[in-house]
């Protein structure tokens, strides 16, 4: 088994299911049978989307990491958040987050990590392009999944390896993106 996914367990697969049966969820796609890959889910326009997506990574088993508030960590729910994949960011420092990234896909045999582009669930000018930086510096492609509310769909996209041309590369993203309507959609960064 890759280290992408994790050994089953039907406690957690089962929650995932009752979490997308209830809302009317489904997962369309897959994810690529690659060992390192960044996945950015998008666009994160509410705390439902961190919801739905926990619901996929138990469903599917899958052994991923994520960068969250620091916040997040502390209190009743931080351990169980460190056991989901969850990996503190404090923002107000300036750490090099990307650098730390790139040199933990280096050192690893396989490694998925889930970011949102907007890092924030409020209405944004434009993507933290960190999640491109870190699958340049990597060598690794990105995976695009997209939740589309109105449909009661869950959109795991083609691998996209970025070309370098950033602008360029950006514009074909959120063109994935754009036929999929947000729980907010007047949250959603367009590039318009």
């Amino acid at each position: 088994m890759s280290g992408n996914y994790l050994p089953r367990n039907p406690l957690a697969e089962a929650l995932g299911h009752a979490m997308l049966r209830i809302g009317g969820w489904r997962i369309e796609g897959s994810l690529p049978a690659l060992d390192k890959f960044v996945v950015i889910g998008a666009h994160h326009t509410s705390n439902w989307d961190f919801v739905l997506f926990l619901a996929v990574k138990f469903v599917l088993r899958l052994n991923a990491r994520w960068f969250g508030k620091h916040t997040l960590f502390s209190g009743p729910l931080g351990g169980m958040m460190r056991r989901w994949g969850g990996i503190p960011i404090q923002r107000h420092l300036k750490l090099n987050t990307v650098d730390q990234a790139v040199q933990t896909f280096h050192q690893s045999r396989e490694m998925m990590l889930i970011l949102s582009p907007e890092g924030t669930r409020k209405k944004v000018d434009r993507w933290k392009m960190g999640f491109y930086h870190i699958a340049r510096g990597a060598g690794v492609p990105i995976v695009l999944a997209a939740l589309d509310y109105p449909g009661r769909r869950i959109i795991i996209g083609e691998p996209y390896w970025p070309s370098g041309d950033e602008a360029e590369d950006l514009r074909r993203m959120l063109a994935f993106y754009r036929p999929y309507t947000p729980k907010k959609p007047e949250y959603a960064f367009l590039g318009d």
